[in-house]
């Protein structure tokens, strides 16, 4: 398979992950708005079996807390893959190195990162939460953020630097 098919295949994953991430926090959210104002029993299956009614039972502020950090952290990835997209719209593969594509790279570094620190809080909070008494169950996925984050970073780092080295090229040219 050739890189601009990989390339192509890449874009399309990304768009599909983008309109699934966003179907998911439409979904939370109007889950959460119907548990909220509506209908206490939608709590039970908020998302594909995602279950906080006992929390709900529990203590409604820890439960709006939850849901609030679990919609942060939702749109936080949606908003990574949006980043992603635009990458691939920005993009000449003939020139790679640009300072939009360098500084699109350096923003998704960073969005993880608050995304890994966001659900970092949330795994302390949600395991405090757990030993007032309630239970529920969410995996937020925070090291595996804090490490995108850091390899992502370095990626960033070496697109800066091939920014430098390119217009360094073309002034020589």
């Amino acid at each position: 398979m050739k890189t601009k098919e990989i390339l192509s295949a890449m874009k399309i994953l990304s768009w599909i992950i983008f309109i699934g991430l966003c179907i998911k926090l439409g979904v939370i959210l109007f889950s959460s708005i119907m548990s909220l104002f509506v209908n206490k029993e939608a709590a039970e299956n908020l998302y594909l079996g995602l279950d906080l009614s006992n929390l709900y039972d529990f203590s409604i502020n820890h439960y709006i807390s939850i849901l609030s950090l679990l919609i942060s952290i939702t749109a936080l990835k949606a908003y990574l893959f949006y980043l992603v997209i635009k990458i691939f719209s920005k993009i000449n593969f003939d020139k790679p190195f640009t300072k939009v594509v360098t500084r699109l790279i350096s923003s998704i570094s960073y969005i993880s990162l608050w995304t890994g620190l966001l659900a970092y809080f949330a795994n302390g909070y949600g395991k405090w939460v757990l030993k007032k008494g309630a239970e529920f169950r969410i995996d937020w996925g925070s090291s595996e953020f804090l490490f995108m984050a850091g390899i992502v970073f370095v990626i960033a780092l070496i697109f800066k630097r091939g920014v430098e080295i390119q217009s360094e090229n073309e002034l020589t040219v």
